[in-house]
């Protein structure tokens, strides 16, 4: 049951960091930037927040600004969310679409030759 609400508690923190991404006001923090998924603690201490980007040139510095805001972002959300505690922020750059997007391609290619 705990997982559960988990699960919830992690859809909740990704739909409100995507909407609060967009008023951070850290010049590193520009382009289509997309959450695409929360990992929290089963303490609610700490979450980790995996962060996928359109333009992949400057991925890093993008999480440093994220990381940067990271204060702002937890206040934020403790004020929207109303838990007994707000997790504490570690943004992570995701690269699983790149890699789902290479298997694709291969199996693609598989499919071709045979």
């Amino acid at each position: 049951m705990a997982s559960n609400r988990i699960g919830r508690i992690n859809e909740e923190i990704q739909r409100e960091l995507s909407s609060l991404i967009r008023t951070v006001k850290d010049p590193r923090v520009t382009g289509m930037i997309s959450i695409t998924a929360v990992d929290t603690t089963p303490d609610l201490r700490y979450a980790k927040v995996f962060v996928s980007m359109l333009d992949k040139t400057d991925v890093q510095e993008v999480v440093k600004g994220l990381k940067s805001a990271a204060g702002y972002l937890r206040r934020q959300l403790g004020q929207a969310l109303q838990l007994r505690y707000t997790p504490e922020l570690t943004f992570v750059p995701d690269n699983s679409i790149e890699e789902g997007a290479h298997i694709l391609k291969l199996l693609n290619d598989l499919e071709k030759s045979e």
